[in-house]
Order: structure tokens, then sequence, then C-alpha cells
């Protein structure tokens, strides 16, 4: 059911963005393509549709309202319930009429920011990966005290990509002075080996974590394990951990909301930006990881509202 609605949404592309929830709605009340047909008859029999957390809907890639479009066209055909949870909608779609409209007659809706709630006029809540953050925190690796480094190369603003390299290059070589060993991870295959490749000088191939590794083992996270990453939810797993880090914002106006969120919910972390770089670890030993069990409860409490037991 998730394809059959993203690839309805993707052959959207080259329409105007008007055009693209209509086509997505109409395709999903009248049927009439074998591509989709099957997948769609079975989208009707679901009770409740539901828009997982994330920052994919928004003015980045405003096609993707469409899925919203086809969440409602099946609502209005078999009175679905449609739930939204820990969306991420910066930066805005449209005007603010428009997305005060975006998520009208959904049955429960929340975002992951300040910003995304009053732009959009919604309710504030956490991150979907909330509900997994105390196992996720359990498979943390215990490793010897180390730096740890994950800078993506896509979704930068122009030049940002070297600016941060360069910043981070800084943050290793102070690092390595004081004998600490330095790993580099990856959370997105290939996107984030690019920085690696040019830091390679610093950071020892053993030392190097593919997505696979950092799958099966889990990441190296604890008070002594310090970050230096642009990934979002690195900084959120981490900081759950213990760990203390630098979040390094790659896009104006999406990732610097997205690390911001975090935070202001107690990450302790500092932020680095073009306005604002960040020089150093922030000097306390603030966390997530004191009120990790508080968050979950939140976020635990709201999946139960809507999906109460029976």
């Amino acid at each position: 059911i998730t394809d059959t609605l993203w690839r309805a949404v993707r052959e959207t592309d080259s329409l105007p963005l008007r055009d693209a929830g209509r086509r997505v709605a109409d395709l999903v009340r009248n049927l009439g393509s074998p591509h989709y047909d099957l997948g769609l008859v079975k989208l009707r029999q679901a009770r409740s549709l539901h828009l997982l957390g994330g920052g994919y809907v928004n003015g980045i890639w405003p096609h993707h309202t469409a899925l919203v479009s086809g969440m409602k066209a099946v609502k209005e055909l078999t009175g679905a319930r449609l739930y939204a949870t820990g969306q991420g909608l910066m930066p805005l779609i449209g005007t603010p009429r428009e997305a005060a409209d975006l998520f009208l007659g959904f049955d429960h809706v929340t975002v992951r920011d300040a910003e995304s709630a009053r732009a959009y006029s919604l309710n504030a809540g956490l991150d979907d990966a909330f509900l997994g953050l105390r196992p996720a925190a359990r498979l943390a690796v215990r490793r010897p005290a180390a730096t740890n480094v994950c800078i993506q190369a896509d979704m930068m603003d122009a030049n940002r990509f070297d600016e941060i390299v360069a910043a981070v290059r800084l943050q290793i070589k102070a690092a390595l002075s004081e004998g600490r060993q330095v790993n580099y991870l990856e959370a997105i295959p290939g996107i984030d080996r690019r920085a690696y490749d040019q830091l390679s000088d610093l950071i020892a191939e053993e030392n190097f974590f593919p997505f696979t590794r950092v799958w099966d083992e889990g990441i190296p996270a604890g008070p002594d394990q310090q970050w230096l990453t642009t990934r979002f939810h690195f900084h959120l797993l981490a900081s759950a951990a213990g760990s203390p880090g630098i979040a390094y914002a790659a896009r104006e106006g999406y990732y610097d909301v997205k690390h911001q969120s975090l935070i202001r919910l107690g990450t302790g972390w500092a932020l680095d930006t073009r306005a604002s770089p960040a020089e150093d670890f922030p000097s306390g030993k603030k966390t997530l990881r004191t009120k990790a069990d508080t968050l979950t409860a939140l976020k635990l409490a709201e999946a139960r509202k809507i999906y109460p037991s029976r």
C-alpha cells in the first residue's frame, strides 16, 4: 500500500503542484490502471491510514502533499481514520492558508518541531523514533572513548559541505591530539562516504563503519563518546545514550529546525550554522539520557490514544 501511493505521487513530478494531488486522489477514487488497482483496492480495506513521522512532506518536496490527498480520498470512500504523527513540515508549503488546510479532515495530527506547529496551526509532539528510544539506546555499543563522525553529502546549501568538512577536520585533529580514537559512521550508504574520503588521512580505514555494520552492531554511544554529525537521528540516539556532540545544520530552514527541536528537548548539543558556528563541544553534561523514559512515555501515550488496547 505504501509503495502504491508513493509510485502514484512520484509519477506526478512533471505536473503543476495544484494538479498533483488531484491526480492521485482521482486514481484512488476511480482506479483504472493495472499498475495501481490491486494496491488501491487493498488500500480500501484499511480501517486507518497513518502518515508516519519524518521530514518528507514540506516545501522541499511539495509534490509529496499528494500523499495526503490520496489518504483523504480513501477516507471519502471508506471512512478510514487518518493519522499523521511526528511530522517535520518546514520549510512551509505554499501560503499559510494552504498550510493550515493541509491536514483538514485528519483525526489526529502532531508535528515534531515548534516551527511546524506554529506555521500549520498543529499540535506539537515528538518524532516517532521516540517510540523505540530506549531499546535503541540499549543497543549502543560499548567501545573505547572516541569521537564519532557522520557527515552527509546530500541536502546541503551551496558550499556548506566543504564548510562542515573543514570544521570537522579541526575537531578531529583536536581529538587525535588528546589521544582519542576517531570513528566514522555511515547512516546512508554512499551518501555519507564522501566526507570520509576527504577525512581518511585522519581516520583509519578500520575505524570506518559502513551502514551494514552500523545496522548490525548499533552505534558507539555513551558519556565517553563524542559526536560530530549532520544526521538528525544520530543526534537523537547518541544523546539518549548520554553522548555529547555538535550537530551541523546542512540546509537552512530544514536541518537547523530539525536539530533545534532536539536541543529544545535537552540533548545538550551545540548547533553549528553558518550564522553561528560551534567552536567546541558544550561544557555541560546535559543529554537526553535522564529524560529518555519520560519522553518515551509521552510518545507511547500518543500511540495508545490512536490505537487503544482492546
